[in-house]
């Protein structure tokens, strides 16, 4: 009963601020299409390459028409801005907090084998094929498309801050440290790529020599290198 009451709860809540593409409040039916929309999206850039990258795939899949998906988000721009947000809006914490005895490395190792446990997550999967479908150049892809552009810097901005708060407390140069940060993602993916290619490969070896690596580079005047296996 009390689930009931709190699912109730909260579609109410999304009944007064989820509106369709037009600006018109969205019934429960028409939250629950939002709700499979989304959700199919997901899953279809998770277990597909740049091809996946089609609105009209993901209504197809979802079993509703294009003009439902343009009620609903106006255009693919809109759909795929649209599951962004939904991502970011569940919660999910993009690092740890360290605690306040956790050295240098030891919150390096934890930023490293974070990222590595959330690639296999399906919305970062999802989040990966649909970037790597995009426009790579900055320009083009805030005029091709200017809300999931806003979307991917609202994600930038977030990762950002987790890495600040990942190393509160320690003597990290702030340029050092926004280096690491623009570095982590690619790396950590490469290696999680690599993983597949070379399967004779020692990527458990390779993680814990990059986790080393960039903690001899952010401790740099420090005196602190320890590192965790």
């Amino acid at each position: 009963m009390a689930d009931e009451i709190a699912a109730r709860h909260r579609w109410q809540a999304d009944a007064v601020t989820t509106l369709s593409a037009k600006g018109t409040r969205l019934n429960r039916r028409g939250l629950e299409t939002r709700s499979t929309l989304l959700r199919v999206a997901v899953r279809c850039l998770a277990e597909g390459g740049p091809d996946a990258v089609s609105a009209n795939l993901v209504a197809k899949e979802a079993g509703v028409t294009w003009g439902t998906v343009q009620h609903q988000f106006g255009d693919s721009d809109g759909l795929w801005a649209a599951m962004l947000e939904s991502i970011s809006e569940r919660g999910t914490t993009l690092i740890p907090a360290p605690a306040d005895v956790a050295t240098l490395g030891e919150r390096v190792t934890t930023v490293v084998e974070t990222i590595w446990n959330a690639l296999d997550r399906p919305t970062v999967r999802a989040m990966y094929t649909l970037r790597s479908a995009l426009p790579p150049d900055t320009q083009d892809l805030e005029a091709e498309y200017p809300r999931t552009a806003a979307a991917l810097r609202d994600w930038d901005r977030r990762w950002e801050a987790a890495c600040r708060e990942a190393f509160e407390g320690v003597d990290v140069d702030p340029v050092r440290l926004h280096r690491v940060r623009s570095l982590l993602p690619g790396a950590v993916r490469g290696l999680h790529d690599e993983q597949r290619l070379s399967p004779f490969a020692d990527i458990d070896g390779a993680r814990l020599g990059l986790a080393e690596a960039l903690t001899a580079y952010l401790s740099a005047g420090t005196g602190d290198t320890r590192i965790t296996s």
